[in-house]
């Protein structure tokens, strides 16, 4: 156990190892999901896993790993920056379902797609406790707004139901109380490309809450149809199982009439509902029993901040490429004015100064280019703002081109098109042998977004009567697994969509740390 001035320092090495251990046992997922906690407060060990580790190899050999863990110092001093940050809730909503809407305040230069994902913090919950969420709108819904569903699982999201409540509560005895719901949030994250769009056939396949993903690509392409944009789908079927009938209530969160009632000329949408756990549906008393609570919480007037996520890659750029200048810059300078001068020898010491300098360059080199980026982000932010204003009070607003009557008609398109089976699970081999007969020969994508026995049918769905063709896409990570199969001359793409539905710790296991 000696700490050794030149060469290998072994004590370092056993402390850094005893910390990879700890984060590694306390990530196992059973004990993960019951002590979350522990898991969380452990993994704040990864600063003596880095610091210690410098230590015991000293500088030289520390560059080996320089490149992995300076890019994890990049991202983890954005996402701080970021975390600080208090986000409006522009309402928040307690569905009948078990499962909460917040709609967050977003400023319009925030670009995501609707396959994205955000971490969320609420600090009248928890100071510590960061859950990510999957995004359930799309980012042409509104230019100062993004929603999320959450379903209520565990002890933190059932404290976030009975927020909404209490303050509901509070709201109605007391017209003077303003509910309060101060919101930190990360991202959004999630891949670039929106695969939603690159097919025009599309079967969207869903368990529960992981309709929540799939109500953000419905609403991105009717979004697209209204404003005239590229929009490649032209037939989507939504195959959705759930437990009982409230969750029935999470399509109203989509609504078609607002966004764009004329769909049914250029879009085909069928869906079909299973309601696996009733036998019938529900009596009027029960429906009527059922509603929607929903606050607005008192407005700070502040949006999310745009340094994470799928932010601006011109912006990105210059923060790696000064970070990584300064770095060079100031282990010259190290050199040139303290290591050679007073012939520093330790390892274990130029490692720890080593290190050091890694840190001075993300915060101080750019920690500059962040607070441009505000400051930039903050002026296109304002001149936008100026010029929406300018626009409604110089534009007039053009006369709907449809009649009331085509409206009432188009507006029923989607509730005619929508089957519900009680009692009965998806037969996905008749639900697909079905779309292959009626689309003809075309290429198909299937997301598919819920539980790994809901992913496995599919699967064996498709599998079972078709020649595999390889990766279609070269695709394959933790969001978003693609492959592609042949069957009958029609191409399948199968998408696996990771659901964030619930807190991180019964639904992901990657928390930042």
């Amino acid at each position: 156990m000696e700490w050794k001035d030149v060469g290998i320092a072994n004590l370092p090495g056993v402390i850094s190892i005893l910390a990879g251990l700890l984060m590694w046992i306390t990530s196992l997922p059973k004990l993960r999901t019951k002590n979350f906690e522990l898991f969380f407060y452990t993994h704040q060990l990864y600063i003596i896993f880095v610091v210690f580790l410098a230590l015991h190899v000293g500088d030289f050999v520390f560059t080996i790993t320089v490149g992995g863990i300076f890019i994890f110092m990049l991202d983890r001093f954005l996402r701080f920056i970021q975390s600080r940050t208090t986000v409006d809730v522009i309402s928040a909503k307690a569905l009948p379902c078990g499962t909460v809407e917040l709609v967050l305040s977003k400023p319009k230069s925030l670009r995501y797609n609707a396959l994205s994902f955000i971490f969320l913090q609420v600090r009248e919950l928890s100071l510590l406790e960061w859950h990510p969420f999957s995004v359930s709108s799309s980012p042409l819904e509104g230019e100062d707004r993004l929603a999320i569903l959450i379903k209520v699982l565990g002890k933190w999201t059932e404290r976030l139901r009975g927020k909404i409540l209490n303050d509901k509560a509070k709201q109605i005895s007391s017209e003077k109380h303003s509910p309060v719901m101060t919101v930190s949030v990360e991202g959004p994250y999630g891949h670039e490309s929106p695969y939603h769009l690159m097919y025009e056939n599309l079967i969207l396949v869903a368990g529960g809450i992981g309709i929540s993903p799939f109500l953000a690509i419905l609403s991105d392409v009717l979004h697209r149809i209204r404003d005239g944009k590229a929009c490649l789908p032209k037939k989507i079927l939504v195959v959705w199982a759930i437990k009982t009938s409230d969750e029935l209530s999470l399509l109203s969160t989509l609504n078609v009439d607002s966004i764009c009632p004329f769909f049914a000329d250029k879009l085909n949408i069928d869906i079909s509902i299973y309601v696996t756990r009733q036998s019938q549906p529900p009596s009027e008393g029960e429906i009527q029993g059922s509603k929607v609570t929903s606050i607005c919480p008192l407005s700070k007037g502040s949006n999310m901040s745009v340094l994470v996520g799928t932010g601006d890659n011109v912006w990105s750029g210059l923060y790696v490429i000064f970070s990584t200048l300064g770095l060079v810059i100031l282990v010259g300078l190290m050199d040139f004015f303290y290591i050679n001068p007073f012939h520093i020898i330790k390892w274990w010491y130029k490692g720890l100064l080593f290190l050091l300098c890694m840190v001075a360059s993300v915060v101080l080199f750019g920690g500059l280019v962040v607070a441009l980026w505000s400051l930039w982000e903050q002026y296109i932010s304002s001149k936008r703002t100026s010029d929406h204003n300018n626009d409604i009070e110089n534009v007039d607003q053009e006369s709907p081109k449809h009649s009331f009557a085509q409206k009432d008609l188009n507006s029923n398109a989607l509730a005619t098109s929508t089957t519900i089976e009680y009692g009965l699970r998806p037969n996905f081999e008749e639900i697909l042998g079905s779309v292959s007969e009626n689309w003809g020969k075309v290429d198909i994508g299937v997301l598919i977004c819920g539980p790994s026995t809901l992913q496995s049918s599919v699967a064996k769905a498709i599998s079972g009567r078709a020649q595999p063709r390889g990766w279609k896409l070269g695709t394959r990570s933790p969001e978003l697994t693609i492959t592609s199969q042949q069957w009958e001359d029609v191409i399948w793409t199968i998408a696996i969509v990771a659901s964030r539905h619930a807190e991180a710790s019964q639904s992901w296991s990657n928390f930042p740390c």
